[in-house]
């Protein structure tokens, strides 16, 4: 169904891998949930592929202000809802058609330097999505030094976080981190500079808590389960994911719902399948072709995972199968 009116095409944000997601989940059809709205990218692709209905999600509040203009466009067929993904199975009274999941930190968000997300603009420690709650400065200021290296450890795959956890405990006693700058400047001081073509120095710990301060993981895994109980028999999941760590929670979630899980031994005791939850549409995760990568360079690590809902019962999976960082399930390094 084409939408009720043209909206401006005058778009912040360019979702990422739109094109494969519409094609590996049509026809789009019904009530569909957006759990990431952001620019609403994501949104108005599914309205204009022919979805009834999207129910936009997002915990930061900002974007709905920022969608005003367009969004009535669309009338009753878009429906805002501030929230997050782990309560994604109760902004609907009906079950779900579709389900299209943006993880991580929209570019809208890093390229305004006050919500504090970029490393390479001068802006409030912040990094909040939902623009309440303990901000990234207060992590760093208060958390201790192991806490801190775990973080960085586990959530940003940094290799240096003990000595970047030092440092910022160091640092802090001088003066308390209130900028992003102050906080580059410690993890520049603390690794070697980068070569050509390496990623910056603070990306990793950025990452990290980014990730720790929104609870993103722990969100994901919700929502993950929220939308395997949201959707109908036939409807679709789809997951947009930038790093490993996301990557490889969405596709044991999908292997073990899909019931392609294993024993993880040969010689562990045969345990009874319960009927797969998901069929899997791709068994690869799918990434940006050229014409993706020449139009939006910051595509160039996301992939997309696709499943359809069975008729199954929906339930609770194995978490420790799930791949979850060790700091998220008690273990220490």
């Amino acid at each position: 169904m084409a939408a009720a009116a043209s909206p401006s095409d005058d778009r912040p944000h360019i979702p990422v891998l739109l094109r494969p997601l519409l094609a590996a989940v049509a026809p789009v059809r019904g009530l569909w949930l957006d759990g990431t709205f952001g620019a609403g990218g994501y949104a108005r692709g599914l309205l204009e592929a022919g979805a009834e209905r999207v129910i936009g999600v997002d915990r930061d509040p900002a974007v709905f202000e920022m969608a005003r203009d367009w969004a009535a466009a669309y009338g009753d067929r878009l429906v805002l809802v501030e929230g997050t993904f782990s309560r994604l199975d109760t902004y609907s009274d009906e079950p779900l058609d579709g389900v299209v999941l943006d993880l991580g930190v929209s570019s809208m968000q890093i390229d305004q330097a006050e919500r504090g997300f970029s490393f390479m603009q001068e802006g409030p420690l912040d990094m909040r999505m939902s623009q309440s709650g303990p901000s990234a400065a207060d992590l760093v200021n208060t958390a201790d030094e192991e806490d801190l290296a775990d973080i960085l450890y586990h959530y940003g795959e940094e290799r240096a976080s003990r000595r970047i956890a030092r440092a910022i405990v160091a640092a802090r006693k001088i003066r308390p981190f209130e900028t992003t700058a102050q906080l580059v400047a410690v993890i520049e001081r603390c690794l070697p500079r980068p070569k050509p073509g390496q990623s910056h120095p603070a990306t990793r710990s950025f990452q990290a808590i980014r990730i720790a301060v929104n609870d993103e993981l722990g969100e994901l895994v919700a929502g993950l389960i929220a939308a395997e109980r949201a959707l109908k028999p036939g409807g679709k999941l789809a997951v947009v994911t930038f790093h490993s760590i996301e990557d490889r929670i969405v596709k044991r979630f999908l292997q073990a719902r899909s019931g392609g899980g294993g024993r993880g031994s040969r010689y562990a005791p045969e345990i009874e399948q319960e009927e797969p939850q998901f069929r899997l549409l791709s068994r690869r995760a799918i990434g940006p072709d050229d014409r993706e990568l020449e139009e939006n360079p910051r595509a160039r690590s996301a992939k997309l995972r696709v499943a359809e809902r069975t008729q199954a019962p929906s339930g609770e999976p194995d978490r420790a199968a799930l791949g979850l960082p060790a700091l998220m399930t008690g273990r220490k390094r």
